[in-house]
């Protein structure tokens, strides 16, 4: 059970403010820090893009918070959710146990700095103590999830290579992909994600994360590609490349499907909700329901900007109609006349017809997601029964 000492409670409680007050000031120096120690984790683990927009930062120090939070206001009742996310988002990185200690003599370095004298022995020790109860918590998922994915401590990438290629809509290019070793691929669970590593021109191994499209049991996963522009900074540097240089052939190193937005079995009514490039996790399960025949009632919602930009978006209107109880539900803001059945603007859960029971899954940038959430709220979908993905660092559960 995850609780801190009766010694430590009441000084991480009385310090709470004051160190959650120079968090993001902490997480900041502490990035700073430990890659002018160690360079490589920034060129072949951490995402370049998210350290420098600032994102992995506000992430770090909204879990930390969070975290202590719940330490002191609802011992011995940790934030699984937001536990389990990271735990997974490390797995399919390779992160291993190692590398907690690295992290905790920056981490620790830096709130000294910047605390100064505040940071009394007692403080030190008590806070020392957070820090280990979640990384022991993130340890021991972490090493679950290894060994359900019958694989060594952070070894979980593998050499594929591209066997298709296609433009599935503006901006975003789907790849299939196939093991060189002819060995068969793991059975991911309907919404999972894999990385993907690259090398770059100037040396670094980067990695991203991509939903897989391919419903469980497929011969081949495909992936599904947006390119963000890397011209601001090295935000996109990695999609940008497989737009660039992925052809049948191309070798890449992809990992082990992790990811915990995962569609749950049961015969209750379903939303599936997306946005943009949101829709990808979502195919896969509707190719589950497809493909198992399910007969749960399942609506299917899905807003974007136009219908040129809907990837996937003949492939989804295939497997909804395969499946005898789904409905599908679209939104474009710049609707056109390739798609009649589509509402204009944005999307509006409040013309639609919800059935009791209902659990939701929602993908798609934060604010799609924050406002259908606070609708099904209203609408007495318990909070327990919407689940969410998001593409990048989770800046939802960290700062909520």
């Amino acid at each position: 059970m995850l609780m801190l000492s009766e010694r430590s409670a009441p000084v991480v409680r009385a310090t709470l403010p004051v160190v959650g007050a120079a968090i993001e000031d902490i997480t900041d120096l502490f990035y700073r820090r430990m890659f002018a120690a160690r360079p490589e984790l920034l060129r072949d683990l951490f995402n370049r893009g998210n350290q420098a927009s600032g994102e992995q930062r506000r992430a770090l120090a909204g879990s930390i918070a969070a975290f202590a939070t719940a330490l002191v206001e609802h011992p011995g009742q940790p934030p699984e959710q937001m536990l389990s996310r990271i735990a997974h988002k490390h797995a399919s990185l390779g992160v291993t146990s190692e590398q907690y200690k690295i992290v905790h003599e920056h981490l620790f370095a830096a709130i000294a700095e910047v605390l100064g004298d505040a940071v009394t022995p007692e403080v030190a020790a008590a806070w020392d103590e957070v820090y280990w109860l979640m990384a022991d918590a993130l340890i021991g998922a972490e090493a679950a999830l290894y060994r359900e994915a019958g694989t060594a401590e952070g070894d979980v990438f593998r050499t594929m290579a591209v066997t298709g290629r296609r433009e599935e809509a503006h901006g975003v290019l789907a790849l299939t992909l196939r093991r060189t070793d002819g060995a068969p691929l793991p059975a991911p669970r309907p919404g999972q994600y894999v990385s993907v590593q690259v090398e770059l021109p100037d040396g670094a191994h980067q990695i991203r994360q991509y939903s897989l499209t391919s419903p469980p049991g497929a011969e081949e996963w495909e992936i599904s590609v947006k390119r963000v522009s890397p011209a601001d900074g090295p935000d996109g540097e990695v999609s940008a490349w497989l737009h660039e240089h992925a052809r049948p052939g191309t070798e890449l190193r992809v990992s082990h499907p992790f990811g915990d937005l995962v569609l749950a079995d049961g015969d209750g009514p379903l939303l599936l909700a997306s946005a943009g490039i949101g829709c990808t996790p979502v195919l896969a399960m509707l190719g589950h329901l497809a493909g198992t025949g399910s007969a749960r009632p399942v609506t299917v919602l899905h807003a974007d900007r136009s219908p040129a930009a809907h990837a996937h978006r003949a492939e989804q209107r295939r497997l909804v109609d395969a499946i005898p109880g789904a409905e599908l539900h679209l939104w474009y803001e710049e609707p056109d006349a390739s798609a009649p059945e589509a509402s204009p603007g944005r999307a509006d859960l409040s013309a639609l017809d919800l059935p009791a029971g209902l659990t939701a899954y929602l993908c798609g940038p934060l604010p799609f997601m924050r406002g259908l959430r606070t609708d099904l709220l209203h609408r007495g979908v318990p909070a327990a029964s919407i689940h969410y993905e998001v593409f990048g660092p989770d800046l939802w559960l960290a700062t909520a």
